[in-house]
């Protein structure tokens, strides 16, 4: 598939797609629990809430709380998913997290929404750009970081029937949303292959995976050929994706809404640094907080708007 050929169905909420999948897993499976931090609005839970009323907690602006009381449903056989923004479902419980959720491989969902720099106004408290990192070392923990709004749905779905700790990221702002609308197209822990190429490799994630097409539909004008993939799992990484793509093309971009230390790029550049060392470019961003502002304007001001993929590409090229 040409990167031109793939069409835009809609634009919706990545969160939205949260809030669908978790009302159809709840009709599909009555051990689903949701716990909220006085977020129930935000992560679209009203139906949910009105069909399952006995299947949710408001656990109130206590996240901490929250998280052990989600350890201690999985005891009686439950499935919890807890749902706060990503900088709350992170960093603010980390400690909880590692030991009562990850070192004992509790089977808990951290859901998380309104992360990265299309949070937007709501500014650097709010807009973590370090939580993959965070989250991808604890031992155990599955990272899932889905594009669209069909994938989000499809990733919620989906970790029920992953035992173990999951954190699921999203995001706030209505985004393009172009993955099929079964979800047949996501597998966790298998890369998608949005486009073949031969010239270079991006390995995108999570909002930036719409912004990658972008500029691969650039680079495919000038007779660039791009091998898109998206790496909507980051742990566990699908290495043998990245070794086949980047042993073809022989250079590559990363891209995501991140930290360029401890995310997707660092991901990448270790599977590459052990197997086919090849240059690498990376967009994200470069060890600093963001800012309050509109998201686009945001992605721009950072170095992760479509113009900077683009020449990020140009100059992996260069270097091989």
């Amino acid at each position: 598939m040409k990167l031109k050929d793939i069409q835009v169905l809609n634009e919706k909420e990545t969160r939205g797609g949260f809030g669908e999948g978790i009302h159809e897993l709840g009709k599909e499976n009555e051990t689903v629990v949701v716990l909220t931090a006085d977020l129930a609005g935000s992560f679209k839970l009203g139906p949910y809430i009105k069909d399952f009323p006995n299947r949710f907690i408001q656990c109130g602006i206590a996240e901490a709380n929250m998280i052990g009381i989600a350890a201690g449903l999985t005891i009686g056989g439950k499935i919890p998913y807890t749902t706060t923004f990503a900088n709350f479902s992170t960093g603010r419980v980390y400690d909880q997290i590692r030991q009562s959720v990850a070192y004992s491989d509790k089977n808990v969902k951290i859901c998380a929404s309104h992360a990265g720099l299309t949070l937007g106004e709501d500014g650097a408290t709010h807009q973590i750009l370090e939580d993959i990192g965070l989250m991808k070392m604890l031992p155990g923990m599955t990272v899932v970081v889905p594009c669209d709004f069909n994938q989000t749905k499809a990733a919620t779905k989906a970790i029920a029937d992953l035992h173990g700790p999951v954190y699921l990221r999203f995001g706030r702002p209505k985004w393009p949303n172009f993955t099929k609308e079964d979800g047949s197209d996501f597998v966790i822990g298998k890369a998608q292959k949005m486009s073949e190429g031969s010239d270079i490799s991006i390995f995108a994630c999570g909002h930036m995976v719409w912004k990658a097409i972008e500029a691969g539909r650039i680079l495919e004008e000038k007779g660039i050929s791009v091998e898109l993939i998206n790496i909507h799992t980051i742990k566990p990484l699908d290495e043998a994706a990245i070794i086949a793509s980047i042993s073809k093309t022989k250079c590559a971009v990363t891209v995501e809404e991140h930290n360029i230390i401890g995310g997707l790029g660092d991901a990448v550049a270790q599977v590459a640094a052990r197997n086919c060392p090849v240059p690498i470019e990376y967009i994200g961003t470069n060890d600093t907080f963001g800012e309050s502002g509109k998201p686009n304007e945001l992605l721009a001001k950072y170095g992760l708007d479509t113009p900077f993929i683009v020449a990020a590409a140009e100059k992996a090229m260069s270097r091989k």
